[in-house]
């Protein structure tokens, strides 16, 4: 079994899912803001009508007079946030990662980046675990769209608690903030005790063959592939929560070290974190390097395991893709 980074107080149980919680990240962006509401009252939240789905219900109904429900006016949300952020409000605005920063990506553009007005953007039901729900409401293109804009920081958390945590820390930047989040309830392997630093990456697991960088809940399934390659090869996993600002001097680091690259992320391969990772080894450190995520195709309806069967987004594919570029690299 790889050992555990323990400065980052990780559960004991990390690679055994059958003793993990399994919790919804969205679950923690609802915890994140009514936290944020209770210690904040500039703190706003509004939906595009899926408030229990983003669980933007929670803060609805600790602090119904700073909820704001927009309706399915995704456009209009936007908008309406960025005026209320020039008012000295700090609003959370929330629905699919499919409709914003997708369906109103001119106004978060515009109204919301391109004026830097501080707003967070709480992007649900991103990748292809949302399921039956299907095509027209799986987010796998939101990280491609907002780290593009300038000023955006932009975060994808590997579980509940670490969405939580991103949820509190989106506030004290000046500035707008895009979240991503997940449907299913997905293991629960950060504690309470683990630290949480926007712009810095976390080394879960030290390794010497090949860096496996992950965001999102398949984070954990890096780590199921690290334990079942251990004595076979040796994976160093990084939970890369920050895709902007990125982390060049960790990343740079350990691909230094191991001298192979695999991304693994719930997006498409092109424009996320594994366009974002490829950036930055080709400017700094050119790198064999292989990426796990959608390949260039469109999801469908399924049950959310069989779809991250059928695209490769398994811990399985991470070991072949692992293998595939260790030999590469000899």
């Amino acid at each position: 079994m790889p050992k555990l980074n323990p400065q980052l107080k990780l559960s004991a149980d990390a690679f055994d899912v059958s003793k993990l919680e399994q919790v919804p990240t969205r679950n923690g962006f609802g915890e994140g803001v009514v936290s944020l509401g209770a210690q904040h009252e500039d703190v706003v939240v509004l939906c595009a009508d899926l408030t229990d789905s983003t669980r933007a219900g929670y803060f609805k109904e600790k602090f119904p007079e700073r909820f704001v429900q927009v309706g399915i006016a995704e456009q209009n949300m936007a908008v309406l946030a960025a005026g209320m952020a020039k008012e000295g409000k700090v609003p959370f605005i929330s629905t699919y990662g499919v409709f914003c920063p997708g369906r109103n990506w001119d106004q978060v553009r515009i109204s919301i980046a391109y004026n830097n007005t501080n707003v967070k953007i709480a992007g649900a039901h991103t990748g292809i675990s949302v399921g039956p729900d299907g095509a027209t409401h799986q987010a796998m293109e939101d990280i491609a769209l907002t780290r593009v804009l300038p000023g955006m920081t932009v975060l994808a958390p590997c579980d509940a608690i670490q969405t939580k945590q991103a949820t509190e820390a989106a506030y004290a930047i000046d500035g707008p903030v895009y979240l991503r989040f997940a449907r299913e309830k997905t293991p629960v392997f950060t504690t309470e005790e683990t630290p949480f630093e926007i712009g810095k990456a976390q080394v879960l697991t030290e390794g010497t063959d090949v860096t496996v960088i992950g965001c999102g809940p398949l984070v954990h399934e890096a780590l199921l592939a690290a334990n079942i390659l251990e004595g076979e090869l040796s994976l160093e996993v990084i939970n890369l929560h920050t895709i902007k600002p990125f982390d060049v001097e960790s990343v740079v680091a350990s691909a230094k070290k191991t001298g192979a690259v695999v991304t693994v992320e719930e997006h498409q391969v092109t424009g996320g974190l594994g366009g974002a990772v490829a950036e930055v080894l080709s400017e700094h450190l050119p790198t064999p390097m292989q990426r796990v995520g959608m390949p260039d195709s469109f999801g469908e309806s399924g049950e959310p395991t069989e779809l991250l069967e059928k695209y490769g987004m398994t811990a399985a594919d991470i070991i072949e893709a692992a293998k595939a570029v260790a030999a590469r690299k000899n």
